[in-house]
């Protein structure tokens, strides 16, 4: 497992474990000494999984305190365009959008920390995103950033949205809960 640094504060890629063999393979998507090493303090609380079509977007979701989430993030299957917008005051990062390739054959994951908004395009039919999180759903927490709103070119013409997804507000209308602690 290697977990490398981002340019997004707190944001980390990582590259999972992963053997191959006649059988198929096996893939170790969570290490905590690994991540503690690396300066990554996670518990799981929860965990989700969703299956999407071609050119959805879902997104871009957050926890706001006192129920604020940090996730790790993954696809098991398919590919998807995952999206890690920096959304905490004072960040130097503030605004910035990052897009990974995630798919059920690079093994790759993201640690997304609290007070940063999350979404992700489908690029393949049936694709299968996997989420750990460290917080419980608290659905009056559950907020959002509209998905067009901050410049972040998607691969493909954009999908189905969901009604939820479309009533966030855009960036530059955002007030956000999160402040940058360096």
């Amino acid at each position: 497992m290697e977990i490398l640094k981002t340019e997004i504060p707190g944001l980390f890629h990582i590259k999972n474990f992963h053997a191959t063999d006649t059988r198929g393979f096996f893939v170790k998507t969570f290490h905590k000494e690994v991540f503690s090493e690396a300066g990554i303090s996670f518990s799981l609380a929860e965990s989700f999984y969703s299956v999407s079509h071609r050119a959805v977007v879902r997104g871009m979701h957050f926890q706001e305190p006192p129920y604020a989430q940090a996730k790790l993030v993954c696809c098991v299957s398919g590919e998807i365009e995952d999206v890690v917008l920096d959304i905490r005051v004072g960040s130097p990062t503030y605004g910035k959008a990052l897009g990974f390739r995630l798919s059920g054959t690079n093994y790759q994951a993201l640690f997304i920390p609290e007070g940063l908004a999350h979404g992700f395009q489908s690029l393949q039919d049936g694709s299968i995103t996997l989420y750990y999180v460290n917080q419980v759903n608290v659905p009056t927490c559950d907020k959002g950033i509209r998905y067009d709103s901050f410049g972040y070119p998607w691969p493909l013409s954009p999908g189905p949205i969901s009604r939820r997804d479309l009533q966030w507000p855009p960036l530059k209308d955002f007030v956000s809960p999160y402040f940058f602690n360096s």
